[in-house]
């Protein structure tokens, strides 16, 4: 019996665009017109159709509806995530970063992923899923790791930001020498100037993104979007106006965060305080 085909993620996105396109003009809509009634931009249903943008499975499933396609849309986006090294959840955000000019990061209570140590990745995956397969472990730390060393390697493209807070760097994960490797890694990032690293202490007090882990993705040509995550699932967020007010809060923290060299410095004293014998 013929055994089933690899699909390539990125033409099963371009052809999900063109029956988007197709369907769509059958139903007598405009962009804007579908747009209005699955709640998104008519832009974005036009990056959709171009395929600049990875479909989601809640917005796939509303257009399933609004369309009446019995659930095409929804199956043929979970062909297109499939393809991701990433839990279906942060595929399409981990697409757009590639593309992204800045991605801006803020961090409540886990070092954002774009800084950890494998050693602190594994801890942390161990942490939360204390049961979980070794090699479904090595798969995460090495996406992880990949998706660091491709954004790290040129800090002009994309321009990277983080704003961390105090509790982040007090939070000991995976015992002292993976938090110590960690730390080490989070200063040498600041002192190298691959990215910029804010620290918000304690004494800053409440700030409008305190809420959880929130990140800003700016480009050239697209608009922008952000992203946000639990520990089990995670959120695209693309509606303009929601962006803007999330970007709004991100420049808040920032203000209130202690600026790069101080930030630098208190990293630095932690490392002296709790790690020197």
């Amino acid at each position: 019996m013929p055994q089933p085909k690899n699909l390539d993620p990125a033409s099963m996105k371009e052809f999900y665009g063109a029956e988007l396109r197709r369907r769509r003009e059958e139903a007598g809509l405009s962009q804007s017109g579908l747009g209005d009634l699955v709640f998104c931009s008519g832009a974005y249903i036009g990056y959709l159709e171009m395929a600049a943008r990875s479909p989601q499975l809640d917005m796939s499933e509303q257009i399933d509806s609004v369309l009446k396609t019995d659930g095409f849309f929804r199956r043929l986006c979970g062909a297109v995530l499939k393809g991701s090294k990433f839990a279906g959840y942060f595929a399409a955000a981990a697409e757009l970063e590639q593309r992204a000019l800045a991605i801006c990061d803020f961090a409540t209570t886990v070092v954002p992923g774009l800084l950890q140590t494998s050693a602190f990745t594994r801890a942390f995956i161990r942490s939360l899923r204390p049961l979980v397969d070794e090699q479904e472990i090595e798969q995460i730390v090495g996406a992880r790791q990949e998706r660091a060393r491709a954004l790290l390697k040129n800090p002009l493209e994309p321009e990277l930001w983080f704003v961390i807070h105090e509790a982040v760097l007090r939070t000991h994960v995976g015992g002292a020498e993976v938090m110590r490797e960690q730390l080490e890694h989070i200063a040498g990032v600041s002192r190298t100037h691959q990215a910029v690293i804010q620290v918000l202490p304690f004494s800053a007090g409440m700030t409008p993104l305190m809420y959880g882990p929130m990140r800003v993705m700016t480009f050239a040509e697209e608009p922008s979007a952000a992203y946000t995550e639990t520990a089990h699932t995670g959120q695209l967020i693309e509606d303009p106006a929601v962006v803007a007010s999330i970007a709004k809060s991100y420049d808040l923290a920032r203000a209130a965060a202690m600026p790069p060299e101080a930030s630098l410095g208190f990293v630095d004293r932690l490392l002296a305080e709790d790690f020197t014998p």
